[in-house]
């Protein structure tokens, strides 16, 4: 018997994905709203407010959830919370004690409900802090981020304090936000729905905001197309590193396309508001057994991930989209010590007397990543298009190692714009230390779709066009003027060029004419040189007769 969902069946669960995917985005409209209200409209602590909220929220729910699938008496209550609470002490321990780790424990003074319920009392704003507070001391084992120096970055922090006037007022709204509808309805929901809302949740925080390194999202296409591209086959009990992880969008995908309970991630990055992002990332796809590997801090200078032997930390893959060009000059001389040297093996960027901020940092990442592979290990790097030709320096001796010790898998160049937020072009670079034989170059340089994103323009991938990249390069194809299968020989022939354009053929067209039709083409050419020339002649005679009548004063 069938268990193929009809046709009806799947329209209505299409139907009610898309109510849930509006009520979630209305709740983070509606919480910006409130922000605005209060004079927090586009203030740089706005999408602290907003994602720790967003955050409370989602996981309040999760623990209701998460408790009546454990107690079905709760679950069959005419009033769940009144059930929860004739519980005892114990009772209530011995119940949240079976919880899975990816879910908060949750006291029931804590709920939303009982926030709810608490809003007329008096210092309502100090009693919504304190819950937030207790929530994130009582879950920080499993639920805090590290810093490389060994603190704590808890789940949630003393909101009210940004808010400079009414703060009983501003919470009182915020709760009032979250009582209109539960997550409880979407904990089934996979991965392409809450990639949605996480992007639509981050989209207006998700910029540089002055900090030492720029905060990326990678493209969704570009972040699938690495990951399908790297991941082959069924794959169980891996590691996955991303060393500049921003959001977390390529540690994602690359989970989703493993199994989230296959792979295990590990990531570092400087910036702690990326750091908090990506904390959010994982809890809303289930990934919360990571969060005590997410790092806050600086990896070219200080790598946290070690093994025992202090040697750094080896993984099975390996996701980076890095920022390109930074002034690192304050510790680049740091860097150029005898241990680095193995890991830095291509050199270290002069520090230039103008224009410090150029330094190609993304140069430090790359080395740094091929240096974190394990023996097997495979790799995917957001690099600029530049690289894959420059005829000297450290890009070239970096091509040079993936060459010489056949560790390429290919390179998809991608079309311009594909980020909205930079003018480079940029290229996929695939790395992989088991590719011994043929390498894959795809130019996909004139695919995609031009639009406009605000003042930005940017392209835009169809899933056609994903597709097209992903089949053709896992299945070696070479198609015309679109991608090439080179030897490694063949790529040391080209100067190390990786660019899919130098190895295309240059086709001529041959077509089969007799003699006298050869003769009767020549002739005709030559009556059309004839008559050009003298045209030529007569409009020479024109132009001198013309110069001859010219007068100067």
């Amino acid at each position: 018997m069938s268990t193929t969902a009809s046709p009806p069946e799947r329209e209505n669960r299409m139907t009610t994905t898309q109510q849930f995917e509006q009520q979630t985005k209305a709740l983070i409209d509606d919480l910006k709203s409130v922000c605005a209200n209060y004079g927090l409209g586009n203030d740089g602590n706005e999408f602290k407010i907003i994602t720790q909220v967003f955050l409370y929220k989602f996981l309040n729910d999760k623990f209701i959830h998460e408790i009546k699938k454990l107690d079905k008496t709760i679950a069959k209550a005419k009033n769940w919370e009144d059930a929860l609470l004739a519980l005892s002490e114990e009772d209530y321990e011995m119940l949240t004690m079976q919880l899975s780790e990816s879910t908060a424990v949750i006291s029931p003074d804590h709920f939303i409900t009982s926030l709810f319920n608490k809003q007329d009392e008096a210092n309502f704003a100090d009693i919504f802090d304190t819950t937030l507070i207790d929530i994130a001391r009582e879950n920080s084992e499993i639920f805090s981020v590290l810093t490389d120096g060994g603190e704590k970055i808890v789940l949630f922090e003393n909101l009210s304090k940004y808010v400079t006037d009414n703060r009983d007022k501003f919470c009182k709204a915020i709760v009032n936000k979250l009582t209109g509808f539960s997550f409880e309805h979407i904990f089934h929901q996979k991965f392409d729905f809450y990639a949605t809302i996480f992007e639509y949740l981050i989209k207006d925080y998700n910029t540089n905001s002055g900090g030492k390194y720029a905060e990326y999202f990678t493209p969704h296409a570009v972040s699938k197309i690495m990951a399908r591209c790297l991941v082959q086959g069924d794959i169980d009990n891996v590691t996955c590193y991303d060393p500049s992880s921003g959001s977390g969008s390529l540690l994602m995908n690359l989970a989703h396309e493993i199994g989230e309970d296959k792979c295990t991630l590990y990531s570092q990055d400087i910036s702690q508001k990326s750091s908090g992002l990506l904390r959010l990332n994982l809890i809303l796809n289930d990934l919360v057994h990571s969060i005590h590997n997410i790092i806050k801090g600086n990896t070219i200078l200080e790598p946290y991930h070690k093994q025992a032997n202090g040697a750094l930390e080896r993984f099975d893959y390996i996701v980076s989209n890095p920022p390109f060009k930074l002034d690192f000059s304050d510790f680049r001389d740091d860097l150029d010590s005898k241990e680095n040297h193995e890991r830095f093996f291509a050199g270290i960027p002069k520090v230039p007397a103008k224009k410090k901020e150029s330094m190609a940092i993304y140069l430090m990442f790359l080395q740094h990543i091929i240096y974190s592979l394990k023996a097997k290990g495979k790799a995917a790097v957001v690099v600029p298009t530049g690289f894959i030709t420059a005829q000297s320096g450290i890009d070239k001796k970096i091509r040079q190692k993936l060459v010489e010790e056949k560790m390429l898998a290919g390179v998809v160049s991608m079309p311009s714009n594909i980020f909205a937020n930079t003018g480079t072009n940029v290229s996929i670079l695939f790395i992989d230390k088991t590719n011994k034989e043929e390498v894959v170059l795809i130019d996909a340089s004139n695919l995609g779709e031009k639009v406009k994103d605000g003042k930005n323009q940017k392209t835009l991938l169809s899933h056609a066009e994903e597709d097209q990249i992903i089949n053709t390069f896992n299945n070696k194809q070479a198609v015309d003027d679109f991608s090439v299968v080179v030897s490694y020989d063949d790529i040391k022939a080209k100067n190390l060029s990786l660019s899919a354009g130098q190895y295309f053929e240059v086709k001529i067209e041959y077509m089969d004419i007799s003699k006298e039709e050869f003769e009767a083409q020549l002739n005709g050419f030559e009556s059309t040189l004839q008559e050009l020339f003298s045209k030529s002649n007569d409009l020479q005679v024109k132009i001198k007769d013309g110069l001859k009548g010219l007068k100067y004063e």
